[in-house]
């Protein structure tokens, strides 16, 4: 676990945040190769690229605030920080990094002042994907629109430029130690410093005497939804994209691939997420996009035989 990957001009660029950069220069490139190659204007991609970027990391705070289970914490610093507790040492707490106030009796650590925008904070880490894809959607659609650029063909190409970014985004998870797996005695099993959130979580649930020791070894999920990312990518730019019938089956592919993928690796995670019966904010979004990915799939092969039908003989 590295929060900072490194330190310029006495900042820190944190990890999670870097790399998230680093997966969209990817994914642009990506794009612009693309689109060189099907003799489309480059400069239309790097604008919708720069404009996903921005609704997609707004779309992503926003969900993370609403159901991640932190949005009382962001009103508390708000309106009450008394009410707001980190778990966190003493020492940490009256460090210059946090400026606490030490609750003795609670044994918790308390925001000295209020703070209206901790929620926009995104550089801080905390981003949903799914809220992400759907604000970087919309925006790509109002792009696209304008520039007069066909929308599904575009769509494709997301297809597989997004989970290439997507797969580097987990790794800046890994170096954060956020969206870590669940416990496991296994050869794969991964151990995270003291006061990383695996021991906040280990903590919380009993399986820790305090957090500031090291998390007990879990599952590296952020590795396996990277690698997921990976391989979903090149089956959608080598397998399914030379191969398409329709413009936009590449994405709906995309989609429902990923889908599965994080359905899947959601029951091999341990953080928290928010969810309802049993089944997680992200899986409940994810069974929603399949069922819209299978009714866009049949709608587009129900048109193709009137859209290539050969003109009729006698």
């Amino acid at each position: 676990m590295r929060s900072q990957l490194f330190r310029l001009f006495d900042i820190g660029a944190p990890s999670y945040f870097v790399l998230l950069v680093t997966g969209f220069m990817f994914a642009a490139t990506l794009g612009v190769l693309w689109a060189k190659r099907i003799g489309r204007n480059p400069d239309v991609v790097v604008d919708l690229a720069l404009g996903m970027l921005l609704a997609g990391v707004a779309g992503a705070r926003i969900l993370h605030v609403f159901v991640d289970g932190y949005f009382w914490d962001y009103v508390h610093l708000c309106t009450d920080p008394s009410l707001v507790d980190w778990q966190i040492t003493k020492g940490a707490c009256l460090s210059d990094r946090y400026d606490g106030i030490w609750d003795a009796a609670k044994a918790v650590c308390h925001p000295k002042s209020s703070d209206c925008f901790a929620w926009a904070y995104f550089w801080a880490g905390g981003l949903t994907y799914y809220g992400g894809f759907v604000g970087a959607s919309v925006v790509a659609w109002f792009l696209l629109k304008r520039d007069r650029f066909p929308f599904w063909k575009a769509a494709d190409m997301a297809g597989f430029a997004v989970p290439t970014g997507l797969a580097f985004g987990r790794m800046g998870c890994l170096l954060a130690g956020c969206c870590f797996g669940v416990q496991s005695s296994g050869p794969l099993g991964l151990v995270f410093p003291p006061g990383s959130p695996a021991s906040e979580s280990q903590f919380k649930r009993a399986l820790l005497p305090t957090m500031h020791t090291e998390s007990l070894p879990v599952l590296p999920a952020q590795i396996g939804e990277s690698a997921a990312s990976l391989a979903i990518a090149a089956f959608c730019l080598l397998v399914v994209h030379p191969r398409k019938r329709y413009d936009g089956q590449v994405f709906a592919v995309f989609v429902v691939l990923y889908a599965v993928a994080r359905f899947i690796l959601e029951f091999f995670r341990a953080d928290d997420r928010g969810g309802v019966l049993g089944i997680s904010t992200s899986q409940w979004v994810g069974i929603l996009l399949i069922a819209a990915a299978f009714a866009f799939h049949r709608h587009r092969l129900n048109s193709l035989p009137t859209l290539a039908r050969p003109p009729e003989t006698s």
